[in-house]
C-alpha cells in the first residue's frame, strides 16, 4: 500500500467532529511523554505544557492530539509514563469528561490502534493513597485521523499524525520500536540521535512533506494538519494548505495550532524572563491568524 493509499484510508475512516466559527480547538502532537528519565525529552517542557493545557481547558477549547503523545517505543509500559506525568493525565481526563478530548495515534503510540490495549491500560489507574483503582479515560477511542467538518460550509480540516507518508515508521514501526529500545535509547545519553526519525533526518523530513503535499493536491486542496516531522508549517492562503503543529519537545518551548473564531493560528509557548528577573510562561503567535475560509478548495 502506497503512502497515498494510506492517507486516503485514514481520511475515509476518520472520526468526524462538527464545528462552527464559535468552536475552539488546540492541536498539539509529538509530546513523546516519557518516564522522566534522561531519555524523556518531554520532561524539560512539562511545566510549559501543563500551563498551556490549563489555559485551554479554562477557555473552553477542545484538545486534539495528533499522535506520538506517549513515548511507547522507549518505554514498554504506559504505567511508567502515567506515574511520571500524573498531573498531566489528570488534566487530560478533565477534557475527556467534558467530551473535548480527541486522540490520534502515531508511530510511537501505534499500540493505541488496538481498542483492547487502550481499554486495558488507559481506562483506569491504581491510586496507592486510596489503595484502589480509579477511572482515567473511560471508553476512550483512539483514531488514525479526525476530520473537523464545518456545520455551515462543510469545509473540512483533516487531522492525522502524518507517518502514513513514511513507510518505515508506518509499516515497520515494530522494528523501529525495537531499534529505539535496544540501540538508540542507551545512546541518547551520549547525544546520538535516532536516524530513522524524520525529525532528526532532514532528507526523510522533506520526502514525507512532499508525499503529503501530493496527496493534498489530488484531494481538492483539503486543509491538512499533521505532526510527525516536528517542523512547524503554516502556509499562506493560495499555497498548498499543508500545516504542521510542530512538537512539544522543542528546546525550552512547545508549538501548536489553534482554531478559534473561524481562524487558524500557529502558536508557541515558552519561558520568558521579566525585567525583575522572574520567569513566566508566555504564548507567542508565530504565524496567522488566517481565516479558514480563505483556504478554499478548488470547487468552492
Amino acid at each position: 500500500m502506497s503512502s497515498f493509499s494510506r492517507l486516503t484510508k485514514a481520511y475515509k475512516n476518520a472520526k468526524i467532529v462538527p464545528f462552527d466559527d464559535s468552536s475552539k480547538f488546540i492541536l498539539f502532537s509529538d509530546c513523546h511523554r516519557g518516564d522522566n528519565s534522561f531519555a524523556d525529552d518531554f520532561a524539560n517542557n512539562r511545566n510549559i505544557y501543563y500551563h498551556a493545557l490549563s489555559h485551554y481547558y479554562r477557555e473552553g477549547f477542545n484538545y486534539c492530539e495528533l499522535g506520538d503523545g506517549d513515548e511507547l517505543w522507549e518505554n514498554i509500559h504506559f504505567k511508567s509514563i502515567f506515574e511520571a506525568h500524573k498531573s498531566i493525565f489528570k488534566l487530560l481526563k478533565k477534557f475527556h469528561l467534558t467530551n473535548r478530548l480527541h486522540m490520534i495515534w502515531g508511530n510511537h503510540d501505534m499500540v493505541y490502534k488496538d481498542p483492547e490495549y487502550v481499554k486495558k491500560h488507559l481506562s483506569s489507574y491504581f491510586e496507592p493513597i486510596d489503595a484502589e483503582d480509579k477511572e482515567l479515560f473511560k471508553d476512550i477511542v483512539y483514531n488514525e485521523a479526525v476530520v473537523l467538518k464545518h456545520k455551515e460550509t462543510n469545509q473540512e480540516i483533516f487531522l492525522t499524525h502524518g507517518h502514513q507518508a513514511d513507510w518505515w515508521n508506518y509499516i515497520f514501526w515494530r522494528w523501529g520500536r525495537f531499534l529505539v529500545r535496544v540501540l538508540w535509547k542507551p545512546l541518547q545519553i551520549w547525544g546520538i540521535a535516532d536516524p530513522t526519525s524524520p525529525a532528526k533526518n532532514y532528507t526523510e523530513l522533506i520526502k514525507v512533506e512532499k508525499r503529503i503535499k501530493k496527496w493534498i493536491l489530488k484531494n481538492n486542496l483539503k486543509i491538512t494538519v499533521v505532526g510527525h516531522t516536528h517542523r512547524p508549517r503554516f502556509p499562506e492562503p493560495g499555497d498548498i494548505p499543508f500545516f504542521n503543529d510542530g512538537s512539544c519537545v522543542h528546546p525550552r518551548s512547545i508549538t501548536g495550532i489553534e482554531i478559534e473564531n473561524g481562524k487558524i493560528v500557529l502558536i508557541k509557548w515558552q519561558i520568558a524572563t521579566k525585567e525583575d528577573g522572574t520567569l513566566q510562561i508566555v504564548r507567542i503567535v508565530l504565524e496567522g491568524p488566517q481565516k479558514i475560509s480563505q483556504y478554499q478548495a478548488k470547487n468552492h
